[in-house]
C-alpha cells in the first residue's frame, strides 16, 4: 500500500494549489451535512462523524467561517438531503474500481457513473461484486511537522489506539487501524493533541495488480475522471502504485 499512501499524499498536496481545491470544499462539505444529519447533530464535542469531517475540512485549508455556515446549513429546515450510494465495475486490464457517491439525486449519479465506465473501457457491475477484494481500514495521515514526541515513542501510543501499520514518508506519517478501531484511534489523537491532515474509513485493496506504465496511466486518468464528478466522493482501485508510475503523473 506504500505507492497508493504516497500517491494520495502528493495529490493532496497539490489539490490545494490547483482548481480540485473547489472539488475538496465540495466534498468536505457534503461529509459535514452527512454527519450533522446521521451522525447526531452540530455538536462536534458529541457527534464523532461531524468532528472527523470538521478535521477533513480543515485538512483542505476550508476557512473557519465555511466550515460553521455548512454546520449552520445542515442543522436548518433548508438542509441538502444526501444519500450515499456505491457502485463496483472494472476499468481496461481488469482492475477493480470502487466509487463512493453522495448525491441528492440517484439517477443523474447512476447514469454519470455508467457513462464513465463505458467511455473509458471498463464496465459497471453490481453491487456485491468487488467487496471481496477490497479491506476497510481506518486510514490516519499525519504532518510529522506537528508530532513533537520521539517518532519510536509516539508509534507506541498510538498502538495503544489500535494503530496495526504506519508508513513513513518524508513530509507525512500515515496510519491504518482496523475499520472497528477508527473510533479508538481518533480519540487518542485528540488525546495527545493532534489534528490529522485527513482521516477516513478507506477500502484498501487486498492483492494489487501491476501493468506497464502507459496502461497504468489511463487507470489513473480514469480514477482522475470519477473524481472530478460533483457526486463522487472515495475513488479505490487494485492498481499496484509504482514508483515509475508517481514519477510519471508527477511530471505531467
Amino acid at each position: 500500500m506504500a505507492g497508493h499512501s504516497k500517491w494520495a499524499n502528493i495529490k493532496h498536496r497539490k489539490g490545494a494549489q490547483d482548481k480540485k481545491r473547489a472539488k475538496q470544499f465540495t466534498r468536505a462539505i457534503k461529509e459535514i451535512t452527512v454527519a450533522v444529519k446521521e451522525g447526531g447533530g452540530p455538536d462536534p464535542e458529541t457527534n464523532p462523524s461531524l468532528r472527523n469531517a470538521i478535521s477533513n475540512a480543515k485538512g483542505v485549508n476550508m476557512p473557519k467561517d465555511t466550515i460553521e455556515r455548512a454546520i449552520k446549513k445542515a442543522s436548518g429546515a433548508d438542509a441538502d438531503n444526501y444519500e450515499t450510494v456505491t457502485f463496483e465495475g472494472y476499468g481496461p486490464n481488469g482492475i477493480a474500481i470502487f466509487v463512493e457517491c453522495t448525491t441528492d439525486n440517484t439517477n443523474r449519479t447512476v447514469a454519470s457513473v455508467r457513462s464513465i465506465f463505458s467511455k473509458n473501457g471498463g464496465s459497471l457491475g453490481t453491487n456485491g461484486s468487488l467487496e471481496f477484494l477490497f479491506d476497510k481500514k481506518g486510514v490516519f495521515v499525519l504532518e510529522k511537522e506537528n508530532i513533537e514526541m520521539n517518532l519510536e515513542e509516539f508509534e507506541l501510543e498510538l498502538i495503544e489506539g489500535g494503530a496495526s501499520k504506519f508508513e513513513k514518508e518524508e513530509e507525512f506519517l500515515t496510519v491504518y487501524t482496523e475499520f472497528t478501531d477508527f473510533g479508538l484511534m481518533s480519540s487518542k489523537l485528540e488525546e495527545l493533541d493532534i489534528e490529522p491532515k485527513n482521516s477516513e474509513v478507506q477500502r484498501i485493496p487486498l492483492n494489487t495488480i501491476e501493468l506497464p506504465v502507459e496502461d497504468a496511466k489511463m487507470i489513473l486518468n480514469l480514477v482522475e475522471k470519477f473524481e472530478d464528478d460533483d457526486d463522487v466522493q472515495n475513488v479505490y482501485h487494485n492498481l499496484e502504485i509504482t514508483d515509475e508510475l508517481i514519477s510519471e503523473m508527477e511530471e505531467e
